[in-house]
Formats: C-alpha cells, structure tokens, sequence
C-alpha cells in the first residue's frame, strides 16, 4: 500500500481510471470478435459496416489515452487486412 499522500492519490487515480476504461477495452474486444465472425462468414458487407465502427471505436480510444497510438495503428492494420482479404476472395 501506498505511504506518501502522492502515492495514495495516485493509486485512487489508476484505480479510477481502470474502471473507467475496461468498458471501452470490452467494447472494443466485442467488436472485433464480431469482426473476425462477419469475414469467417464471407458476410463482406456487414464485415466492412462493422471495420468502420471498429476503427471509429480505435480512434477515440487513442485520443482518450486508452490504448496507446501505436496498439491502435496495429489494431486498425489487422482489422483491415481481415476485411481487405475478403474483397480479394469475393473479387
């Protein structure tokens, strides 16, 4: 535990900000799966619906410090290989 009236603060901090942020992480994590279902699917359409509200998701979790900015770049790049991968198959 912390000692000093800093370390305490900052321990309320963190503890604030883990609560505050799991449910955007969950969120997310949700989307993503789903993602990964839709291209499994060959569902090309709805898959390229849902890439949009992922990266959107991405993008603010970023600006909000969630996720650093790098994770996010290699979140967004995965996911649009995903996507990407089913306009070559379908073409």
């Amino acid at each position: 535990m912390a000692h000093s009236n800093q370390a305490r603060k900052r321990a309320r901090q963190s503890e604030t900000r883990r609560v505050r942020h799991k449910s955007v992480r969950n969120e997310i994590k949700t989307l993503t799966k789903s993602l990964v279902e839709k291209v499994q699917a060959k569902d090309a359409e709805a898959a390229r619906a849902l890439f949009r509200q992922v990266v959107s998701k991405l993008d603010k979790a970023a600006r909000t410090n969630v996720f650093h900015r790098n994770a996010v770049a290699r979140q967004k790049s995965r996911a649009a290989v995903l996507v990407n991968s089913l306009g070559a198959a379908g073409a």
